[in-house]
């Protein structure tokens, strides 16, 4: 659930549901009245609803009308003195209620003149107690609760003692108690359960994304959320859970990249150890007289020679490496007439593969004007990687490399093809990556960084172009890779 969603059934929720319970609670508060209202049977179905206050200060005023019964019993004049009828009415005024002594058709008495002079004209007559008690009980229009007691005074005229309550003043200070409290409970139970709500839609998700990015921090990226929460909660949960994987996959590629890093470093080293022995081996045959002719001396020097062209392509290839690495291999783009520059390139390598006994073939099956936009240094570079590893891993007596320039309409593709051991099906898609090698024993016999055809892929599809390799398994290995021809603007 969003956030806005939350917060306003929040905000509604805090005014609608205390008022329903409050409504609730005045239904319940209301029944009750009326149960009591009818159990004591004081009033009509229409004044039931203050029936259970009623009742309460009935009882109160009641002790003090006995006493005043006891006490005309025992001195019958003593309502005639008026420091006894002060002292009644304040005790009555703790109680909301006040005194009216009537002397024939006058007020004697009253603890509140204004109030008694309002009901006086309809207070029951004298002799007119209400059967209901034994002091009688009478409820008027005017919400005024009377208690009547009658006597005679001393000079034999008629007498009666009220006790008058205000009904509305006890419903008020009554039903005000009852329905605080009610209102108290409302919003406790309102404020409970939004907090709770709230806690467990908010705080609780915050608190295991805290914990979360914590365990990120100390570089656990194994520690997963899930969710099945919408709007912003199950957002955030969905890019922690982004970002984890983002960041172990950084981290796996990172650790990879340094794996390779020494493994390249191991290789380099590894192949570099290799021509150099063979250098101080032959310096040394000169240097103790063991190339004593001059034909020996020839064949010493020429292997030396040999043997710094493989450090200084190592090196070569490490250079280039770094540019891929970082993205900064210089290019020099031009136009070049493919059948002339692969004609350069293939008497180039002649001469070299000829000296190994390697049969070299050429054949370039387009337009003489055809043209590519290349890097002449880079595009060679792609021709002798690829010369190099078939002349490395040749296995026959006599062996073979073709080279073919072949038209695909808007392309070119070359196709360079040996009949060394081949590569295996299960390695084929992977010879392209960055230090891999089909059998890391017999490589490393070979010689070789296992980043040589990384760098052609690279190189070509710089060039806007894409290389692949078929091979069948001790028949040979075909390169292909295809460049895009270029295309003379029209006038």
């Amino acid at each position: 659930m969003k956030f806005k969603t939350r917060l306003l059934i929040t905000s509604i929720a805090v005014v609608l549901v205390p008022f329903l319970l409050t409504i609730i609670a005045f239904i319940v508060v209301g029944s009750h009245v009326e149960d009591a209202g009818k159990e004591i049977g004081l009033l009509d179905r229409q004044n039931l609803a203050i029936a259970y206050t009623i009742e309460n200060y009935s009882r109160m005023t009641e002790e003090v009308l006995e006493e005043v019964k006891e006490q005309i019993e025992r001195e019958p004049l003593k309502l005639e003195d008026t420091d006894y009828l002060g002292a009644i009415s304040g005790e009555l005024n703790s109680k909301f209620s006040y005194i009216i002594v009537r002397k024939g058709d006058e007020i004697y008495y009253t603890g509140n003149d204004t109030a008694a002079r309002r009901i006086f004209s309809v207070l029951p007559e004298y002799g007119n107690e209400l059967p209901d008690s034994e002091t009688g009980l009478y409820y008027n229009d005017m919400k005024k609760l009377v208690k009547q007691l009658d006597f005679r005074f001393a000079d034999d005229s008629d007498g009666s003692f009220f006790i008058v309550t205000s009904v509305r003043t006890l419903i008020s200070r009554s039903a005000l108690k009852e329905m605080l409290f009610a209102l108290i409970l409302v919003l406790c139970i309102t404020s409970m359960v939004l907090t709770w709500w709230m806690q467990k839609g908010l705080f609780t998700p915050i608190n295991q994304l805290n914990t979360a990015m914590q365990n990120i921090a100390e570089g656990n990226l194994e520690y997963m959320l899930t969710t099945q929460e919408k709007g912003e909660i199950g957002e955030l949960y969905r890019n922690y859970e982004d970002m984890r994987l983002r960041l172990k996959e950084s981290t796996d590629e990172k650790f990879e990249h340094e794996r390779k890093n020494r493994e390249l470093v191991s290789n380099i080293s590894h192949d570099l150890k290799t021509p150099i022995t063979s250098i101080k081996g032959y310096v040394e045959g000169i240097m103790d007289g063991v190339a004593d002719t001059p034909e020996k001396m020839n064949k010493y020097i020429r292997t030396i020679y040999d043997k710094a062209n493989d450090m200084d392509r190592l090196i070569n290839e490490l250079t280039t490496y770094s540019g891929i690495d970082t993205n900064r291999i210089p290019y020099t783009f031009r136009r070049i007439n493919v059948a002339d520059y692969f004609g350069d390139c293939v008497e180039e390598v002649g001469l070299d593969l000829e000296s190994k006994h390697i049969e070299l073939n050429y054949d370039a099956l387009v337009e003489p004007s055809t043209q590519i936009i290349a890097d002449p240094e880079q595009l060679k570079r792609v021709i002798n990687n690829i010369i190099s590893n078939s002349v490395k891993y040749m296995n026959k007596e006599k062996g073979v490399i073709d080279i073919r320039i072949l038209d695909e309409l808007d392309s070119i593709r070359v196709e360079i093809e040996d009949n060394g051991m081949g590569i295996a099906a299960k390695d084929l898609p992977n010879i392209f990556e960055r230090f891999y090698r089909t059998d890391a024993s017999r490589n490393s016999s070979k010689g070789g960084s296992g980043i040589g055809l990384s760098i052609v892929k690279k190189i070509i599809e710089d060039h806007g172009g894409y290389i692949w390799a078929t091979s069948k398994e001790n028949e040979g290995t075909c390169m292909h890779f295809v460049i895009r021809k270029y295309q003379a603007p029209q006038d």
